[in-house]
């Protein structure tokens, strides 16, 4: 349609950040300058659709005065929708600025209203009437400058961290009110016959104007099916017209609900301008109803603005452009401090008259213009026309209004319920969104998005408890990259299980803080070190480190130790962090306190050296200590050899030593043989120094290079002083002629080394799939 086609036109670009212009924010060419006749038109039929929410917004505002609240009503009304609009819809730049009074703000002012009638003296110098609108303009005058000080804050923009959910109630909520404001119109029922007896006045209820409206809206909707660029709306409105006074002409008995009838207000409304009229008297009611006024500001602005921007969300949502928040706000206020002072209602944008004008082809400012002008001429030289306006006609222009206004993600959303995943979340969704509509049925807009908001945000901190810990298993399951020698397998499989690794994901603050806590509080009675993973926690605050700062007080009392790993040495958390729990060092060989890790697999690393040194006994040569002397003998190499043969493949070695980083060999050298590791420990990296694998004493590393003849895959840096004993492929090619069987023997524990190797990979990828 014409209306995605220009709002895509002035959508904002992938990757830009400033947001997008609307139609009236750019030099147009001259097919859009011929399109502002069909804009201004488009903005006039929207005005005289949504005319009867002008007129009973301004009556409702004001009806505390009682009989008088009619006149003045429509007259503050009025002014609001052709001056303040007029002004807003000139400087807002957005797609469909539709300046109006609304329910929400309607009534606060109604609240206002009503305290300044109940306490004002039968013989007051300054009449009843006089108070109200010199406290309307101050109220509405102060609103516009705090909405001035909201844009230069840019306020506005909160509005776009209104969940989904939340928005979707809203604008369900706003489509539902539309169209249960219209069956009193569409039954020719008076508003006050609906509001006392309800459902209970059906029995009077008129089956023409009933038909007359739902066929004015079933032309809009097949004149929109069939020809998208008529004005839908005005051919409507005029059918509807001519078949309502046709038939009263042929027929005047036939029930077809009253008109809209006379819509003249008070000839002029002098706001602040009493203060020049009344003097002091005119300014003690200003200082006497202050505070009132000063919390009923605060209320319009706070509330008019949070409504305007949902409104303006939801448009883009529609529409697919965006808004100035800086931008609308501050013109917003601007209009409001014009229109206050001269008696105007509160300005919002209005959704439900902006939806009007963009269904009648009204865009940007042309559109706003044509609704000032149009709202204009009908309190003044059209009254007489508009008062002829059915209202079961209008009534069924709004409904498909109404109908446009429902949320289209709430659709695919409820089909999610049934066939994507993440069902949980999607029932909390569906949930929120509901009742965020059916509170802003039941008790405003203003209400049913707070209340939105505190669900949302419930939900969202129950969410990230639920998935904050994105995994936990064992050392079993995720085994450091230290491969160890194949004796103490047995004694690894043991000590393994008295490490807990926890991974957590996401924001770690007092939402989801206490899930770690409860987790550590399921802990075996044998688990002797918590790992926690914080690689890809985006965020820590301080009630969260106080809640690690206790956890690690209890684990410790319990003897069991906390690793903390993936927090590097100059992040600002890690500087949080150690401000409560201290920097205990992690090779104090305690097993107590806090030690901090580059990532897990050094921290299980480090669990695992100290639990082996524990089991196993202190003359162990295996006990788990790196820097302790394996004699050759027991290398993985010489298994299952006699003397005699381990003293032929020593003598054939070559003794090298290496201090701490030094390299030992780099990727793509060409493999000279295989190292026998006696003393110290060698990591084999990727060139960025990613670890893949270390090795202890009495393992062997560079086999693979060797055995295929390719050049060596990765870097071998020593992490401390090593001790090491090169078998070349040279000497290896002599033995197996000199001693074939020898040469065999070889292969096979170079053979089952590498076995070992895949096994214990294989027995994480096991753990970490269960």
């Amino acid at each position: 349609m014409q209306g995605n086609a220009v709002a895509r036109r002035f959508a904002r670009a992938p990757g830009t950040r400033a947001a997008a212009p609307p139609v009236s924010a750019v030099p147009l060419p001259r097919t859009q300058l011929l399109a502002w006749p069909r804009q201004f038109l488009g903005g006039a039929i929207g005005a005289a659709v949504s005319v009867a929410i002008v007129l009973t917004l301004g009556v409702v505002a004001l009806s505390p005065l009682g009989n008088q609240a009619a006149e003045v009503g429509v007259a503050a009304a009025f002014t609001c929708a052709v001056l303040s609009a007029s002004l807003y819809g000139l400087l807002s730049r957005c797609l469909m600025p539709a300046g109006s009074p609304s329910s929400a703000t309607a009534l606060i002012v109604a609240t206002l209203v009503s305290r300044i009638v109940t306490a004002a003296p039968a013989d007051a110098s300054v009449s009843t009437v006089s108070q109200v609108v010199m406290a309307l303009a101050a109220a509405v005058t102060l609103m516009g400058l705090m909405q001035l000080l909201m844009a230069a804050f840019d306020l506005g923009r909160l509005a776009r961290v209104v969940p989904q959910p939340v928005l979707a109630g809203f604008m369900n909520g706003i489509a539902l009110l539309i169209l249960l404001a219209q069956l009193p119109a569409l039954l020719a029922l008076s508003q006050d016959q609906w509001q006392r007896q309800g459902w209970q006045a059906l029995p009077s209820a008129s089956v023409g104007a009933l038909l007359l409206g739902l066929g004015t809206a079933a032309v809009v909707w097949l004149l929109a099916w069939r020809t998208p660029r008529a004005p839908g709306a005005l051919l409507a409105l005029l059918a509807g017209v001519a078949v309502y006074h046709g038939i009263q002409a042929l027929s005047p008995s036939a029930a077809l609900g009253p008109t809209l009838g006379n819509v003249r207000a008070a000839p002029t409304l002098p706001g602040l301008l009493t203060l020049f009229n009344d003097g002091a008297p005119a300014l003690a009611v200003i200082v006497q109803h202050g505070p009132a006024i000063v919390l009923t500001a605060a209320l319009l602005a706070v509330i008019g603005t949070l409504e305007s921007m949902l409104n303006l969300r939801a448009t883009d949502q529609q529409h697919d452009t965006r808004h100035d928040s800086r931008r609308v706000v501050w013109a917003m206020g601007l209009a409001n401090l014009v229109g206050g002072p001269l008696g105007a209602l509160p300005m919002v944008q209005v959704r439900a008259r902006a939806a009007a004008m963009l269904q009648a082809g009204g865009r940007g400012r042309a559109a706003a213009l044509g609704a000032a002008a149009a709202s204009a001429a009908m309190i003044t030289v059209g009254a007489g026309w508009i008062a002829e306006l059915p209202l079961a006609v209008l009534a069924g222009v709004m409904l498909t209004i109404g109908v446009s206004l429902v949320d289209r993600w709430s659709g695919p959303l409820w089909r999610r319920l049934h066939q994507g995943p993440r069902r949980r979340m999607v029932r909390n969704s569906l949930a929120i969104m509901a009742f965020v509509c059916l509170l802003t049925v039941w008790r405003g807009p203003a209400l049913g998005v707070a209340v939105g908001l505190v669900l949302s945000t419930v939900a969202f901190v129950h969410g990230m408890n639920r998935t904050l810990v994105r995994s936990r298993r064992d050392g079993v399951a995720a085994p450091s990259r230290r491969f160890y020698p194949v004796a103490l397998a047995p004694a690894l499989q043991s000590v393994r299980r008295r490490i807990q690794v926890l991974e957590l994901e996401g924001a770690l603050f007092f939402g989801t803080a206490e899930r770690v806590a409860e987790e550590a509080d399921g802990l075996d009675a044998d688990c002797r070190f918590l790992v926690l993973d914080l690689r890809r926690v985006s965020a820590i605050d301080d009630s969260a480190i106080l809640v690690l700062s206790q956890l690690q007080i209890r684990l410790n009392r319990q003897g069991t130790a906390l690793l903390l790993a993936g927090v590097g040495a100059a992040s600002a958390q890690r500087e949080q962090l150690q401000a409560f729990m201290g920097d205990d060092a992690a090779g104090d060989g305690t097993g107590q306190g806090t030690a901090w890790f580059f990532d897990a697999d050094h921290a299980v690393e480090f669990a695992e050296l100290h639990l082996l040194a524990e089991v196993r006994a202190p003359d162990d040569a295996h006990s788990g200590a790196l820097d302790n002397t394996i004699p050759l003998s027991q290398n993985s190499l010489m298994q299952g050899l006699s003397a005699e043969q381990q003293a032929v493949v020593t003598s054939l070695l070559q003794t090298r030593q290496l201090a701490a980083g030094q390299r030992l060999f780099s990727a793509g050298d060409a493999a000279d043989g295989l190292y026998l590791l006696s003393q110290g420990s060698v990591s084999v990296r990727s060139p960025t120094g990613q670890r893949y694998v270390s090795f202890s004493p009495a393992t062997m590393l560079g086999e693979l290079a060797m055995l295929d003849g390719q050049g060596r895959s990765a870097d071998a840096v020593a992490d401390s002083d090593c001790v090491l004993h090169l078998l070349t492929r040279d000497a290896l090619a002599t033995l197996a002629e000199t001693d074939p069987l020898l040469c065999a023997l070889l292969y096979r524990n170079i053979a089952l080394h590498l076995a070992g190797r895949l096994r214990v990979a294989s027995e994480a990828w096991n753990g970490a799939a269960a």
